[in-house]
């Protein structure tokens, strides 16, 4: 290969050999837009330089990256790399002015754009320039800033190269940047122009506050002027100066705008998707592409199922579940949304293909709120059914209320109530409540039956083959749903009892919700007491000597002390279904990889025993009676029958508010055991030769598996399921709420004051102590008094409430997960907090209070 090739030679083909910015520019040139001339010295070069460099299995911490650097500076150039550079040079002409640019193999990938991390040298006049350039380029792939972000985003240093893009320089009257989708809002087709005079340079540095232009479908929408107080410029015979300057005024022209934005939309269609640009616009008024690369930041959009703006909202938010799904843990929600949508009367002709208001984007499921949101009914409903479950969704989906394109498209109320009194006559709603308000034994008691039918149902025969299988997880799956949500109407009995109590007594619910404490029925809390009670009955030596691992292998093998080892398999027998990020029945189980419960276990017995969660359950309950005496005190001033029905009312709740948990801790166990027959189906695959390991073929849906035990090869389909699963991982932020046009509607809300950390109140009660940001439960430890500060919470995190002081998660309604457990633990807690895992540091002294829904951290911190 020729170290040194024309932009007009490369094509897409030569990516991993020419970079990312190199091939970019390649296709651009030969696409007819306009690109300055250059050429690019292929990371060929770059090899024969770093010969010697070892750094296979090295991580930056040991001084890797300086070594590197000192390397490929003290190098010598072979003699014909340095030809071709000469070569290339001089045939753009005498002594032309160039941009020298670093372009890396691992730049600007679908899921990481690496802007920044490498150099850039401007206005670089003459060959020793250029030859001295181009070396320092090579030196840039190894900053400390890209050995990091490398090393963040798991790419190999060793597979790592770097080719160098050598430009003419632009004589720019005015350069910047522009996004074609909004890179804050996520708007598709809303170009975004940064704009200054001079070099670009002072754009993309930050060295100067910019004009800002915001463009829609080829009308501005925003004209902002920046100061501009500084630009930079060439100097004759190379180089770059500052010069301050007194921009007054746009410096562009709308003209200029929208042939810039026109110029944007080009680019965003030759590759097929929203592009990061930076332009110049020369003296004689001709617009010059100098780079582009993919916005890696955007989310990407859930393929639309019918035609204009959706609102979609995220079940992986609502569920605390940040990271991405497995395909068949995807392909398991769609079956259960089937047969949800059943009991309405809408069950789709394709089980597999679920409910039409399910998607998915980002291997993350959304569901399609746009029927409700542009209904009546649905505009009264659904911000109260936010309230309780994810409260900081509420103010966005009633903001989308004010948008014309979302305005009211049904008048009728007849679909709604068709829908609604089919859904209540399958799930007989009115009998249920009945059966709630005055049979209670009864009604608790049909919930345990409705366990031990889904235990009944859950049993496969050993001897059933991959293809029956296959066909008991799709009829249990779809069956699911309309279980499990027959135990909601005794749920809802008692929070409508609840909310009754506190419009009879005239005591707000905030002021009630200690008879919310320490509910009965509740296993969450039952699994979370009973490891408790666990760690008090072992031997205790093993878990404070042994590291996690350890203690994983001694368990596995048998050889934990006989106490520890009967009890803990007993815990595993009742909950073991359970685990991190549940939901998705992909996801080992905790009876799969007891790490997680050991790992507890072992900072249970590190802790000075204080007044056992047992103990404080049991003081919940006795506060609880106080307050329901209380209640109906104020009630009783208002009419003694008042006060009767304040009594019978919450009493009901605390009968049947706990049962909220029931119906997910029923979901996971089916999960779980769908998990483990289609392990069963795996092995089969592997025994086929269409699988590598019985793990993988939770990288298939229920349709592919089927299809597979006809034979085959799927590794390679699996193998790059894996990879895009694994790059969603890494994914660092999820909307709750997302528009088809690509629009997050919560980053169009105004900020919240600058210090103010304000969410949803959750548990009453004022603490101040040590923050803890934990982003991960496994191996996470918690001192006693420590408050928790976390994304969300699922069960597999609530071990950690047994000794935490407080609680603050960044989602979250007053009753959803955390809010629940950590008002039956008695810990004030404040959940929907905007960025709180950014905006608290551990080790920092904050106060939470759960009355309040405030959160202030200490001065002193």
């Amino acid at each position: 290969m020729k170290t040194a090739l024309d932009f007009s030679e490369i094509d897409a083909g030569m990516l991993a050999e020419a970079g990312g910015k190199a091939a970019n520019l390649g296709e651009l040139t030969r696409a007819g837009l306009p690109v300055p001339p250059g050429w690019v010295l292929t990371t060929d070069a770059y090899r024969q330089v770093a010969q010697g460099l070892r750094v296979e299995g090295e991580a930056g911490g040991d001084g890797l990256a300086e070594r590197a650097r000192r390397h490929l500076m003290e190098a010598p150039v072979p003699d014909a790399v340095r030809e071709e550079i000469v070569k290339a040079y001089e045939a753009l002409g005498h002594d032309v002015p160039v941009a020298v640019r670093s372009s890396a193999t691992a730049e600007d990938l679908p899921f990481a754009s690496f802007a920044g991390q490498q150099d850039t040298f401007l206005n670089v006049v003459g060959t020793r320039e250029v030859l001295l350039a181009v070396r320092r380029c090579w030196a840039s792939l190894w900053t400390d800033r890209a050995v990091a972000y490398r090393e963040s985003n798991g790419i190999d240093h060793a597979a790592v190269r770097l080719a160098v893009v050598v430009q003419v320089m632009v004589d720019a009257r005015v350069a910047g940047v522009m996004f074609t989708a909004n890179p804050v809002t996520g708007r598709r087709r809303e170009s975004v122009i940064d704009a200054s005079p001079g070099l670009g340079e002072a754009v993309v540095s930050g060295a100067v506050n910019p004009d800002r232009f915001r463009v829609h479908d080829g009308r501005i929408l925003e004209r902002h002027a920046g100061d501009k107080r500084l630009a930079i410029r060439p100097l004759p015979g190379g180089g770059t100066e500052r010069v301050e300057t007194g921009g007054q005024g746009l410096c562009l022209t709308d003209d200029e705008v929208r042939e810039l934005a026109g110029l944007g939309a080009r680019v965003e269609a030759h590759y097929g998707a929203p592009q990061d640009t930076e332009w110049a616009i020369d003296h004689d008024g001709t617009l010059w592409l100098t780079q582009a690369r993919p916005i890696t930041t955007l989310y990407p959009l859930p393929e639309p199922t019918r035609p204009g703006l959706r609102v979609y909202f995220s079940v992986n938010v609502v569920q605390g579940v940040m990271g991405p799904l497995t395909p068949m843990g995807q392909s398991a929600f769609r079956v259960i949304s089937a047969g949800g949508a059943g009991l309405a009367g809408h069950r789709p002709a394709d089980p597999l293909g679920g409910a039409g208001f399910v998607t998915v984007s980002g291997e993350r499921l959304w569901l399609d709120l746009t029927t409700a949101v542009r209904s009546r009914p649905g505009r009264a409903i659904l911000p109260r059914m936010l309230t309780l479950g994810e409260a900081r969704a509420v103010s966005v989906v009633e903001g989308l209320f004010e948008d014309p394109r979302l305005a009211p498209a049904h008048t009728s109320l007849r679909p709604f109530l068709r829908g609604f009194v089919r859904f209540a006559g399958n799930l007989r709603l009115p009998s249920r409540v009945l059966t709630a308000l005055t049979r209670p034994d009864r009604a608790v008691a049909a919930t345990v039956r409705t366990g031990e039918l889904l235990d009944a149902r859950l049993r496969v025969p050993a001897s059933a083959t991959p293809e029956q299988r296959l066909d008991h997880a799709e009829r249990v799956l779809a069956g699911t749903f309309p279980l499990i949500i027959s135990i909601m109407p005794n749920v809802i009995t008692g929070y409508a009892l609840f909310a009754l109590a506190s419009r009879l007594s005239g005591v707000p619910v905030p002021e009630m919700s200690d008879v919310l404490r320490s509910l009965p029925h509740n296993p969450t809390t039952e699994m979370d007491l009973a490891l408790w009670e666990l760690a008090t009955r072992i031997e205790p030596e093993p878990f404070r000597e042994l590291s996690v691992p350890e203690l994983v292998a001694r368990y596995r093998a048998g050889v934990l002390p006989p106490v520890a080892q009967r009890e803990i398999t007993a815990f595993l027998d009742e909950y073991g279904h359970r685990g991190i990020a549940e939901i998705d029945l992909g996801v080992p189980r905790w009876s799969e990889e007891p790490g997680h419960i050991l790992g507890v276990l072992a900072n249970y017995l590190r802790l000075d025993q204080g007044l056992s969660p047992s103990e404080q359950f049991a003081d919940g309950v006795g506060q609880a009676r106080a307050t329901i005496a209380h209640v109906a005190a104020r009630a009783r001033l208002r009419g003694r029958w008042r006060a009767a029905v304040v009594r019978f009312g919450l009493g009901r709740t605390r009968r049947y508010a706990g049962l909220r948990e029931l119906p997910k801790f029923y979901l996971v166990k089916t999960l779980a055991a769908v998990r483990r027959s289609l392990l069963v189906v795996g092995e089969h695959l592997v025994g086929l030769g269409v699988l590598d390991a019985a793990g993988d073929v939770f990288f298939l849906d229920l349709r592919e598996t089927r299809a597979a035990l006809a034979g085959g090869d799927l590794r390679e389909l699996v193998a790059g399921r894996r990879a895009t699963y694994e790059r969603e991982r890494r994914r660092r932020h999820v909307p709750r709420v997302l528009l088809s046009d690509g629009t997050e509607p919560e980053a169009l809300q105004e900020p919240a004051a600058d210090g103010a950390l304000t969410g949803t109140a959750a548990s009453p009660g004022t603490v101040t102590g040590v923050a803890r940001v934990v982003l991960d439960p496994i191996g996470a430890h918690l001192e006693p008094g420590e408050i928790l500060v976390c994304p969300s919470t699922d069960p597999g995190w609530t071990p950690l409430f047994l000794t935490a002081g407080g609680l603050v998660m960044e989602m979250g309604g007053a009753m959803s997960h955390g809010a629940v457990v950590a008002r039956e633990y008695g810990i004030p807690a404040v959940v929907g907090v905007p960025g709180a895992t950014q905006r608290i540091t551990s080790g920092q002294e904050i106060t939470v209070n759960g009355a309040a829904g405030t959160v202030t951290i200490s001065e002193k911190s």
